[in-house]
């Protein structure tokens, strides 16, 4: 038989090591040892996570790590039975969600294995026991303005969150009756199971399936709030909005879902940018149409031109064509990491009188002489002049 490595060694920790340090180390086993990120074998991952959490189990617990610190493994085998560790001891799910949910719940959609980390290593039956006792999460969208999304802040929002039912004080089981003793598991709220193999007795315990692991079945659920101890309500809530949010930006806030037997889920709130009349938003850049006259856009001209911090005089040069672009560097939305601004880019737009005075009419005439006498140069694609007074 293969001699148990000491569970200190396992995670990497003193023996005085405190519960944070232990805490630590795990978080971050668990981060080197997920199948879909460890370069090795699949199967060895599985173990070692098994490995590191039964040692962690041990260690968070005061009275489990005295009895090892003071027998060795001898003094925890009675814990786990003669079968040793298995998932059904594991007592810490709360710091587990903790570390998964920070790990892979955010990109469990984008890469696909956000759910898969409770099948791999607890089996399917585990997740569905464990995760169906967590409340729902909630999804609320809400809008800004393209002003709001760059300069980033606090906004308060009111949004539809679960509370305590005033009627039942989340008993869920209506005024003036009151729950019976589940037939099932005799109200200790668990089934358990035994089996023989050999020599060896196994002994199995879950939450029973009946009762949900209460222990008591509810024959008069509340009419208020139909058993769940929870109703909906408005709750104003402060948000932070970092500057330079994106269209369709997810901010998460714990505990504000509904509320389930392992406790409330957790509330998302999609952001939404307006479209604005002026600006364009193309990445961190932003995009605006500036109209000149034909005149200033051969002479130049400054112009004074709003931004997403307020106006600016811009000078625009002679010989500006229509369609040019120029661009205000630093101007544009701020980057979400932090790492500077965008630019705000302005395009050209030159504007052609439909019609002219008599007198603006034969200034441009005698332009036209002129340019005619230097050879028609700047005429373009379209060929030569061939007939005089063009305009009329």
């Amino acid at each position: 038989m293969n001699k148990k490595k000491d569970y200190y060694e396992i995670l990497g920790v003193s023996r005085n090591a405190t519960k944070e340090e232990i805490k630590r180390a795990y978080r971050r086993l668990v981060r080197k040892y997920h199948p879909d990120v460890y370069k090795g074998d699949r199967k060895e991952a599985e173990e070692k996570f098994k490995e590191i959490s039964e040692a962690y189990e041990v260690l968070m617990d005061d009275e489990k790590r005295a009895l090892y610190d003071r027998y060795g493994h001898a003094g925890v085998q009675q814990t786990f039975g003669p079968s040793g560790f298995d998932w059904a001891h594991f007592t810490h799910m709360d710091d587990l969600r903790d570390i998964f949910g920070d790990l892979f719940e955010d990109l469990g959609d984008f890469f696909g294995f956000g759910r898969s980390i409770f099948d791999t290593f607890f089996g399917r039956g585990w997740r569905e026991k464990h995760e169906r006792r967590r409340g729902r999460d909630i999804y609320y969208d809400f809008s800004i303005t393209l002003e709001e999304a760059a300069k980033g802040g606090e906004k308060v929002l009111e949004v539809p969150v679960s509370v305590l039912c005033n009627a039942c004080n989340g008993t869920g089981i209506e005024p003036g009756t009151s729950p019976k003793r589940c037939p099932h598991c005799g109200g200790s709220g668990q089934i358990r199971y035994e089996s023989r193999r050999g020599f060896a007795h196994y002994v199995r315990i879950e939450p029973c399936k009946y009762c949900k692991g209460t222990g008591q079945i509810v024959e008069n659920p509340c009419r208020v709030c139909g058993g769940s101890g929870m109703i909906r309500k408005m709750e104003k809530i402060s948000v932070r909005i970092p500057p330079g949010v994106e269209d369709g930006t997810q901010i998460r806030i714990r505990g504000k879902g509904e509320m389930g037997e392992g406790g409330p889920g957790d509330l998302y709130l999609r952001v939404h940018i307006r479209p604005h009349e002026v600006f364009e938003r193309v990445g961190n850049d932003i995009y605006a149409d500036v109209e000149i006259s034909y005149v200033d856009a051969i002479l130049g001209t400054e112009v004074e031109v709003p931004t997403l911090y307020g106006k600016r005089v811009v000078r625009i040069k002679g010989g500006t064509q229509p369609g040019d672009l120029i661009k205000l560097e630093g101007l544009g939305m701020p980057d979400m990491s932090g790492r500077g601004k965008g630019d705000h880019i302005l395009r050209v737009k030159v504007i052609i009188p439909k019609k002219v005075c008599r007198e603006e009419r034969e200034l441009l005439e005698k332009i036209a002489e002129i340019r005619a006498r230097q050879g028609n140069k700047g005429n373009g694609r379209g060929g030569k002049k061939v007939k005089k007074g063009f305009w009329r």
